[in-house]
């Protein structure tokens, strides 16, 4: 797709330059917002001379995604060096760590992350997904060794799923924090990862709080609601520039002008479709906390409520990786509101710890790792088919809150 048989030294110093460049770009925007005149200007170049290197920006956005799974797959390379999962955990945390510290301070070009993939088009999705695929595969051998055989193919692959998922939700949080922290932080997510919230001899026995799952009766309010939530799927699934206006309405069987007379542009959609994700997740917050019982009994049983909304017929949650895609105010305010719900998770988790009902761990950092799982849940069908509403509560729900190596 480029001009990578001239690699001389400088030819492939400068398409690395425009590689890395592209890669905080394509972060911030996605590939729709992604231009090559952008990037071209970020790496003092005119954009006849980026179309040299890479002759469209989906050129350029494959090479990114490239990039990205080989540094990702470094790191698993290193930790199966480990012969223990329990090591490979530790390790792949503690690589993943050391290298956003080195990409924060500048020492290392920074990781496209794989979000917005599927906003790309045949040939280069292709291109993308059997790399990602190899990667994922390797990834999965980190559960594999002597005595772990009850973690079968399935299990696996959902605990893989999970951990991924972690790494790539970090990069949301952690500049929260100061470089010199990340020792702490290291400990403080393998603890939560390898030992869940539970405490010794914790019951996992979870109610589906399924009054959550359905917004405030009336017909206008279903309507609508029926709406973003095709709306919701289309996008985790083809990613906002799949996601067309034609194909939403033509999926709800309706007119584009049935479109624009609930929202006026795709980017209102996508807000809306956000904001009726967050309040389904303040209400099954609500729901748990006035449920009753201690805040351990809480906490599961929201997270299960939203795991298992997940492959409900109102669900999914819309995935964050399409705030990539909004302009920048829009993408603030829904990221402050994204907040708000992990913050009320991190209250119920401490009040549990208070309680003794919840394991002593810090928690931000759980309220972010229970929010990557939950928010990850909605992709699991894509790597376990024929997966069942309840099937989410068992392979993401509960190995976060219980510990990745609980049987």
């Amino acid at each position: 797709m480029d001009n990578a048989a001239q690699a001389t030294p400088r030819y492939n110093k400068k398409r690395e330059a425009i590689i890395a460049a592209a890669a905080g770009i394509l972060n911030r925007r996605g590939v729709r917002g992604m231009t090559l005149s952008d990037v071209a200007a970020s790496v003092d170049l005119i954009t006849t001379s980026v179309t040299y290197y890479f002759r469209k920006k989906e050129d350029l956005a494959v090479a990114c995604y490239l990039r990205g799974i080989a540094r990702f797959s470094a790191l698993i390379s290193d930790a199966l060096t480990e012969s223990d999962p329990r090591r490979r955990l530790h390790r792949v945390i503690a690589e993943w760590l050391a290298l956003h510290e080195k990409i924060r301070q500048g020492d290392e070009a920074p990781i496209a992350v794989f979000g917005d993939i599927r906003a790309l088009k045949e040939p280069h999705i292709r291109v993308v997904a059997e790399a990602y695929g190899a990667f994922f595969r390797k990834a999965r051998a980190l559960f594999r060794a002597p005595g772990y055989e009850w973690l079968n193919r399935r299990i696996a692959t959902a605990r893989t799923h999970m951990l991924l998922e972690q790494l790539y939700w970090s990069v949301a949080w952690l500049p929260r924090y100061e470089l010199v922290d990340y020792p702490r932080i290291r400990e403080r997510m393998y603890e939560i990862l390898a030992g869940g919230l539970a405490k010794p001899r914790a019951r996992w026995n979870p109610q589906t709080l399924s009054e959550a799952f359905v917004p405030e009766p009336g017909p206008a309010l279903s309507a609508r609601d029926t709406f973003l939530a095709a709306a919701t799927r289309l996008i985790n699934q083809r990613g906002y520039r799949g996601a067309s206006v034609d194909k939403i309405s033509a999926q709800l069987n309706v007119t584009k002008g049935s479109f624009y007379h609930h929202n006026d542009a795709k980017d209102d959609l996508v807000v809306a479709c956000f904001e009726r994700s967050f309040e389904t997740m303040r209400r099954t917050q609500t729901a748990a906390l006035k449920q009753g019982g201690d805040h351990w009994q809480m906490i599961s049983s929201a997270a299960a409520t939203l795991a298992e909304y997940q492959l409900s017929e109102q669900g999914p949650l819309l995935r964050t990786s399409a705030l990539g895609a909004l302009p920048e105010p829009m993408r603030i305010r829904m990221v402050e509101i994204s907040n708000r719900v992990s913050e009320r998770f991190a209250a119920m988790i401490s009040d549990g710890v208070a309680e003794g009902a919840i394991r002593a761990v810090d928690p931000y950092i759980a309220a972010q790792m229970l929010n990557a799982v939950l928010n990850g849940a909605s992709d699991l069908p894509f790597v376990i088919p024929d997966l069942k509403p309840a099937d989410l509560v068992e392979l993401c729900a509960r190995p976060m809150l219980m510990g990745i190596f609980a049987r």
